[in-house]
């Protein structure tokens, strides 16, 4: 007969090989998503290439964030990039230092 420590004992193991197969299956489907993501980039930037298309994400940056930059408030320029765009604070932050970079600020 199976005792309660014994029975919570087995369901904390079936818990932690299921959440360890989870985890596995996350990382895996992220690496995928790598590779699938820059497989796209590649395969954008060869029809751009062939349809003689220039793509420069930063020619046409937002009114109010090239004002930010301009009057040195770069969070502002972060935050209004974050909030024109939808984009998370890391890509915000990345793109305002491409920009600055790009524009002589930085």
């Amino acid at each position: 007969m199976l005792t309660p420590e014994i029975l919570a004992f087995v369901l904390l193991g079936v818990i932690l090989v299921l959440v360890a197969s989870v985890a596995f299956r996350i990382i895996e489907m992220r690496s995928r998503m790598g590779t699938l993501f820059f497989t796209i980039e590649a395969k954008l930037d060869l029809l751009l290439k062939q349809a003689n298309i220039t793509f420069d994400p930063y020619a046409n940056a937002p009114l109010e964030v090239s004002e930010a930059l301009r009057a040195g408030e770069r969070i502002k320029a972060v935050k209004s990039y974050m909030q024109s765009t939808g984009v998370a604070l890391k890509e915000a932050n990345e793109f305002i230092k491409e920009l600055e970079r790009r524009s002589g600020v930085a």
